[in-house]
Protein backbone atom coordinates (compact mmCIF):
# COMPACT_ATOMS: atom_id res chain seq x y z
CA UNK A 1 0.00 0.00 0.00
CA UNK A 2 1.42 3.45 -1.20
CA UNK A 3 1.53 5.66 1.95
CA UNK A 4 1.30 9.35 1.52
CA UNK A 5 1.09 12.04 4.65
CA UNK A 6 -0.74 15.67 3.93
CA UNK A 7 -0.57 18.20 6.71
CA UNK A 8 -3.90 20.37 7.65
CA UNK A 9 -6.16 17.34 7.04
CA UNK A 10 -9.14 18.68 9.74
CA UNK A 11 -11.41 20.38 7.28
CA UNK A 12 -11.33 22.36 3.90
CA UNK A 13 -8.75 21.13 1.09
CA UNK A 14 -6.68 18.77 3.28
CA UNK A 15 -9.78 16.85 4.49
CA UNK A 16 -10.83 16.57 0.74
CA UNK A 17 -7.52 15.26 -0.21
CA UNK A 18 -7.39 12.70 2.39
CA UNK A 19 -10.89 11.57 1.37
CA UNK A 20 -9.64 11.01 -2.51
CA UNK A 21 -6.43 9.46 -1.03
CA UNK A 22 -8.31 7.01 0.90
CA UNK A 23 -10.99 6.48 -1.63
CA UNK A 24 -8.14 5.22 -4.18
CA UNK A 25 -6.49 2.87 -1.83
CA UNK A 26 -3.60 4.96 -0.38
CA UNK A 27 -2.66 4.81 3.47
CA UNK A 28 -2.29 8.51 4.86
CA UNK A 29 -0.77 10.29 7.47
CA UNK A 30 -2.38 13.36 8.31
CA UNK A 31 -1.90 16.19 10.03
CA UNK A 32 -3.23 17.90 13.11
CA UNK A 33 -3.36 20.32 16.02
CA UNK A 34 -5.81 18.96 18.00
CA UNK A 35 -6.31 15.71 19.88
CA UNK A 36 -10.15 15.72 19.26
CA UNK A 37 -9.53 16.31 15.39
CA UNK A 38 -7.14 13.52 15.46
CA UNK A 39 -10.17 11.48 17.12
CA UNK A 40 -12.69 12.35 14.62
CA UNK A 41 -10.81 11.66 11.58
CA UNK A 42 -9.37 8.52 13.01
CA UNK A 43 -13.40 7.36 13.24
CA UNK A 44 -14.31 8.77 10.26
CA UNK A 45 -11.81 7.79 7.67
CA UNK A 46 -11.00 4.52 9.58
CA UNK A 47 -7.47 2.03 9.40
CA UNK A 48 -6.12 3.22 6.38
CA UNK A 49 -5.47 6.90 7.98
CA UNK A 50 -3.18 7.29 10.69
CA UNK A 51 -3.21 11.19 12.36
CA UNK A 52 -0.06 12.93 13.23
CA UNK A 53 -0.19 15.40 15.98
CA UNK A 54 1.74 18.72 15.27
CA UNK A 55 1.84 22.05 14.18
CA UNK A 56 3.79 22.86 11.09
CA UNK A 57 5.74 25.61 12.84
CA UNK A 58 6.83 23.11 15.18
CA UNK A 59 9.86 21.79 14.29
CA UNK A 60 10.77 19.75 17.07
CA UNK A 61 6.86 18.18 16.90
CA UNK A 62 7.35 17.92 12.99
CA UNK A 63 10.67 15.88 13.49
CA UNK A 64 9.33 13.60 15.87
CA UNK A 65 6.09 13.17 13.90
CA UNK A 66 8.45 11.80 10.81
CA UNK A 67 10.52 9.30 13.52
CA UNK A 68 7.19 7.87 14.15
CA UNK A 69 6.04 7.60 10.50
CA UNK A 70 9.46 6.59 9.87
CA UNK A 71 8.64 3.65 12.06
CA UNK A 72 5.25 2.67 11.34
CA UNK A 73 6.35 2.31 7.33
CA UNK A 74 8.93 -0.61 8.26
CA UNK A 75 11.64 -0.04 6.13
CA UNK A 76 8.92 0.84 3.11
CA UNK A 77 8.98 5.04 1.35
CA UNK A 78 6.80 7.35 1.09
CA UNK A 79 4.94 7.75 -1.97
CA UNK A 80 4.14 11.25 -1.17
CA UNK A 81 4.24 14.53 0.69
CA UNK A 82 1.55 16.34 0.55
CA UNK A 83 2.33 20.58 2.08
CA UNK A 84 -1.24 21.55 2.43
CA UNK A 85 -1.40 23.46 6.02
CA UNK A 86 -1.83 26.79 6.26
CA UNK A 87 -4.14 30.18 6.95
CA UNK A 88 -4.93 33.71 5.22
CA UNK A 89 -4.60 36.82 6.65
CA UNK A 90 -6.66 39.95 5.67
CA UNK A 91 -5.41 43.42 6.01
CA UNK A 92 -4.24 46.26 3.77
CA UNK A 93 -0.45 45.75 3.81
CA UNK A 94 0.54 49.79 4.43
CA UNK A 95 -1.05 49.24 7.37
CA UNK A 96 -1.14 45.66 8.60
CA UNK A 97 0.96 44.63 11.75
CA UNK A 98 4.36 43.14 11.21
CA UNK A 99 3.16 40.50 13.77
CA UNK A 100 0.84 39.25 11.52
CA UNK A 101 2.79 39.57 8.38
CA UNK A 102 5.44 37.58 10.22
CA UNK A 103 3.55 34.71 11.18
CA UNK A 104 1.71 34.31 7.40
CA UNK A 105 5.40 34.19 6.23
CA UNK A 106 5.81 31.40 9.23
CA UNK A 107 2.76 29.37 8.61
CA UNK A 108 2.94 29.41 4.71
CA UNK A 109 6.09 29.34 3.93
CA UNK A 110 8.65 28.56 6.59
CA UNK A 111 6.51 25.61 7.95
CA UNK A 112 6.17 23.38 4.56
CA UNK A 113 9.86 23.61 4.65
CA UNK A 114 10.50 22.34 8.05
CA UNK A 115 8.03 19.87 7.27
CA UNK A 116 9.82 18.93 4.25
CA UNK A 117 13.17 18.81 5.50
CA UNK A 118 11.56 16.61 8.21
CA UNK A 119 9.88 14.01 5.96
CA UNK A 120 12.27 14.03 2.52
CA UNK A 121 14.18 11.46 3.82
CA UNK A 122 11.15 9.12 3.81
CA UNK A 123 10.47 9.85 0.30
CA UNK A 124 13.31 8.35 -1.41
CA UNK A 125 13.65 5.34 -3.36
CA UNK A 126 14.13 1.95 -1.50
CA UNK A 127 14.83 -1.56 -3.29
CA UNK A 128 12.73 -1.58 -6.66
CA UNK A 129 10.51 1.33 -5.61
CA UNK A 130 10.45 5.00 -6.95
CA UNK A 131 11.28 8.00 -5.38
CA UNK A 132 7.98 9.53 -3.91
CA UNK A 133 6.80 12.90 -4.58
CA UNK A 134 6.53 16.26 -2.74
CA UNK A 135 3.13 18.02 -3.41
CA UNK A 136 2.84 21.32 -2.44
CA UNK A 137 -0.34 23.45 -2.48
CA UNK A 138 -0.29 26.87 -3.85
CA UNK A 139 -2.69 29.06 -4.75
CA UNK A 140 -3.80 31.86 -7.53
CA UNK A 141 -2.33 33.70 -5.06
CA UNK A 142 1.03 32.10 -5.56
CA UNK A 143 1.04 33.94 -9.40
CA UNK A 144 -1.04 36.94 -9.07
CA UNK A 145 -1.11 39.62 -6.34
CA UNK A 146 -4.51 40.02 -4.40
CA UNK A 147 -5.66 43.19 -2.48
CA UNK A 148 -5.81 42.87 0.99
CA UNK A 149 -4.28 39.71 1.28
CA UNK A 150 -0.81 40.60 0.74
CA UNK A 151 0.80 38.52 3.54
CA UNK A 152 -0.85 35.55 2.27
CA UNK A 153 0.05 36.12 -1.64
CA UNK A 154 3.90 37.13 -0.26
CA UNK A 155 4.45 33.46 1.39
CA UNK A 156 2.32 31.82 -1.91
CA UNK A 157 5.00 33.39 -4.01
CA UNK A 158 7.62 32.15 -1.95
CA UNK A 159 6.33 29.07 -2.21
CA UNK A 160 6.33 28.52 -5.75
CA UNK A 161 10.12 29.99 -5.97
CA UNK A 162 11.05 27.24 -2.89
CA UNK A 163 9.45 24.46 -4.92
CA UNK A 164 11.03 25.60 -8.02
CA UNK A 165 14.52 25.33 -6.13
CA UNK A 166 13.34 21.79 -4.50
CA UNK A 167 12.19 20.53 -7.77
CA UNK A 168 16.14 21.25 -9.02
CA UNK A 169 18.14 20.12 -6.12
CA UNK A 170 15.97 16.87 -5.45
CA UNK A 171 16.62 15.90 -8.69
CA UNK A 172 19.72 14.17 -6.73
CA UNK A 173 17.60 11.66 -5.29
CA UNK A 174 14.80 11.26 -7.62
CA UNK A 175 12.19 13.27 -5.98
CA UNK A 176 9.79 15.50 -8.03
CA UNK A 177 7.95 18.60 -6.71
CA UNK A 178 4.63 19.63 -8.13
CA UNK A 179 2.48 22.92 -7.24
CA UNK A 180 -1.14 22.70 -7.12
CA UNK A 181 -2.86 25.81 -7.17
CA UNK A 182 -6.28 26.59 -6.03
CA UNK A 183 -8.55 29.22 -7.13
CA UNK A 184 -12.14 29.42 -4.93
CA UNK A 185 -12.89 26.21 -2.82
CA UNK A 186 -15.90 25.89 -0.94
CA UNK A 187 -14.45 25.24 2.14
CA UNK A 188 -15.23 26.29 6.40
CA UNK A 189 -13.08 28.69 5.62
CA UNK A 190 -15.38 31.10 4.50
CA UNK A 191 -17.53 30.84 7.71
CA UNK A 192 -14.29 31.81 9.54
CA UNK A 193 -13.70 34.75 7.18
CA UNK A 194 -17.09 35.82 7.91
CA UNK A 195 -17.34 35.20 11.86
CA UNK A 196 -14.11 37.14 12.07
CA UNK A 197 -15.19 40.34 9.82
CA UNK A 198 -15.90 42.13 12.79
CA UNK A 199 -12.22 42.04 14.17
CA UNK A 200 -10.63 42.36 10.85
CA UNK A 201 -12.76 45.69 10.25
CA UNK A 202 -12.23 46.89 14.11
CA UNK A 203 -8.75 46.76 13.18
CA UNK A 204 -8.70 48.70 9.67
CA UNK A 205 -11.39 50.91 10.90
CA UNK A 206 -9.49 54.05 10.92
CA UNK A 207 -7.65 53.28 7.48
CA UNK A 208 -9.15 54.78 4.30
CA UNK A 209 -9.26 51.09 3.26
CA UNK A 210 -12.27 50.47 5.43
CA UNK A 211 -15.47 50.62 2.83
CA UNK A 212 -13.09 48.95 0.41
CA UNK A 213 -12.00 46.27 2.52
CA UNK A 214 -15.82 45.62 3.91
CA UNK A 215 -16.46 45.25 -0.09
CA UNK A 216 -13.74 42.89 -0.63
CA UNK A 217 -14.65 39.97 2.42
CA UNK A 218 -17.89 39.76 1.48
CA UNK A 219 -16.80 39.16 -2.45
CA UNK A 220 -14.61 36.73 -1.17
CA UNK A 221 -16.74 35.29 0.99
CA UNK A 222 -19.93 34.97 -1.43
CA UNK A 223 -17.26 33.55 -4.08
CA UNK A 224 -15.19 31.20 -2.12
CA UNK A 225 -18.76 29.64 -1.20
CA UNK A 226 -19.39 28.88 -4.66
CA UNK A 227 -15.63 27.04 -5.57
CA UNK A 228 -15.01 23.84 -6.23
CA UNK A 229 -15.46 20.97 -3.32
CA UNK A 230 -12.08 20.10 -1.57
CA UNK A 231 -12.12 16.49 -3.50
CA UNK A 232 -11.62 18.23 -6.62
CA UNK A 233 -8.27 19.87 -4.99
CA UNK A 234 -7.89 15.12 -3.74
CA UNK A 235 -8.58 14.14 -7.40
CA UNK A 236 -5.79 16.53 -8.91
CA UNK A 237 -3.54 15.37 -6.14
CA UNK A 238 -3.72 12.21 -7.03
CA UNK A 239 -2.95 12.73 -10.59
CA UNK A 240 0.36 14.50 -9.55
CA UNK A 241 0.81 11.80 -7.38
CA UNK A 242 0.54 8.95 -9.85
CA UNK A 243 0.80 10.32 -13.70
CA UNK A 244 4.00 8.97 -14.93
CA UNK A 245 5.19 12.56 -16.38
CA UNK A 246 3.15 14.47 -14.22
CA UNK A 247 2.97 18.84 -14.62
CA UNK A 248 5.30 20.79 -12.78
CA UNK A 249 2.06 22.73 -11.88
CA UNK A 250 -1.37 22.58 -12.17
CA UNK A 251 -3.89 25.22 -11.72
CA UNK A 252 -7.38 24.41 -10.26
CA UNK A 253 -9.49 27.70 -10.84
CA UNK A 254 -13.19 27.28 -11.18
CA UNK A 255 -14.05 29.60 -14.62
CA UNK A 256 -10.87 29.50 -15.53
CA UNK A 257 -10.76 31.83 -18.16
CA UNK A 258 -11.69 35.04 -17.02
CA UNK A 259 -10.40 34.16 -13.62
CA UNK A 260 -6.51 32.50 -14.09
CA UNK A 261 -5.72 32.49 -18.36
CA UNK A 262 -7.32 35.96 -19.40
CA UNK A 263 -5.28 37.66 -16.25
CA UNK A 264 -2.52 36.28 -17.22
CA UNK A 265 -2.34 36.96 -21.16
CA UNK A 266 -3.91 40.84 -20.76
CA UNK A 267 -1.38 43.90 -20.03
CA UNK A 268 -0.52 44.12 -16.11
CA UNK A 269 -1.97 47.68 -16.11
CA UNK A 270 -5.54 46.65 -17.41
CA UNK A 271 -5.73 43.88 -14.91
CA UNK A 272 -4.68 46.15 -12.13
CA UNK A 273 -7.73 48.50 -12.90
CA UNK A 274 -9.91 45.37 -13.03
CA UNK A 275 -8.86 44.16 -9.92
CA UNK A 276 -8.94 47.37 -7.82
CA UNK A 277 -12.52 47.99 -9.33
CA UNK A 278 -13.39 44.82 -8.17
CA UNK A 279 -11.92 44.93 -4.94
CA UNK A 280 -13.91 48.34 -4.50
CA UNK A 281 -10.47 50.51 -4.66
CA UNK A 282 -11.49 52.76 -7.82
CA UNK A 283 -14.35 54.05 -8.95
Amino acid sequence: MNSVVVTGVSSGIGWGITKVLLKQGFRVFGSVRQENDAVRLQAEFGQAFTPLLFDITDEAAVRRSAAEVERLLGGESLAGLVNNAGNAVTGPLLYQPIEDFRQQLEVNLVGPLIVTQAFAPLLRSKGSRKAGRIVNISSVGGRMGVPFLGAYVAAKHGLEGISETLRRELMLFGIDVIIVAPGSIATPTWDKAESAEDKTMKTYAATPYAKALKHFIGYMVADGRKGYKPERIGEVVVTALTTASPRVRYAVVPQKLMNWTLPNLLPRRWVDRLVARQAGLRQ
